[in-house]
């Protein structure tokens, strides 16, 4: 069985939304807390969450249990913190899956989905909604180093997926990866009958 760790990127100042997401509550819980404890509630035997904006809050409010990274270059787009906690993965782990913060509608079933196409020999395996890619992603130890190399400004793992095809395995998942910018989206998850924005990011 794969030794899996999880990884939440959570480390933006929210300039959209007016806040760090990190902070938000949905349903009566932080983004943050939501995001590890789908993650740990998927199968991840640690969770890794990259913090930057808000840091100090965010673990002040926190009630899930993770290992905070520091990202001090938060400012300079998501590939940072994708690198910072791809960096921090402890060598125990076999690979990592690795999601967003403001999506709080995925489920602990895509993250189970992404370790069983791992347990049958995927190096990457990526969640697919609706025929859209789409977190959580699953990143095997053997290409981290590529895949953050890879990485620039608001780009994480992309330009990696699409320049190696062959190694990507897409994974049905249920769930709604709907994506958290504005308050106005997060009063939206409330309202069932809001259409869901499907996410192509990575």
């Amino acid at each position: 069985m794969k030794n899996t760790a999880g990884l939440v990127l959570a480390a933006g100042a929210g300039r959209r939304f007016g806040g760090p997401k990190a902070l938000a509550e949905f349903d009566g819980r932080s983004l943050l807390d939501r995001a590890v404890a789908t993650l740990h509630a998927g199968g991840c035997r640690q969770v890794l969450a990259v913090l930057g904006a808000g840091a100090e809050q965010a673990l002040a409010a926190a009630t899930e249990a993770f290992t905070p990274v520091l990202n001090r270059r938060w400012g300079q787009g998501l590939s940072t913190s994708l690198k910072a906690g791809l960096a921090a993965v402890p060598e125990r782990y076999d690979g990592v899956v690795v999601t967003l913060v403001d999506q709080p509608r995925i489920l602990p079933e895509a993250v189970r989905r992404v370790i069983a196409a791992a347990e049958e020999g995927a190096g990457i395996a990526v969640a697919v909604y609706a025929g859209r890619r789409g977190h959580p992603m699953y990143f095997a130890r053997e290409h981290l180093d590529a895949i953050a190399a890879g990485a620039v400004g608001d780009r994480g793992a992309r330009d990696f997926l699409a320049a190696n095809p062959a190694l990507v395995r897409e994974v049905a998942c249920p769930g709604d990866p709907i994506d958290v910018d504005t308050q106005a989206d997060l009063e939206a998850l409330t309202r069932p009958t809001s259409p869901p924005k499907l996410v192509g990011r990575s």
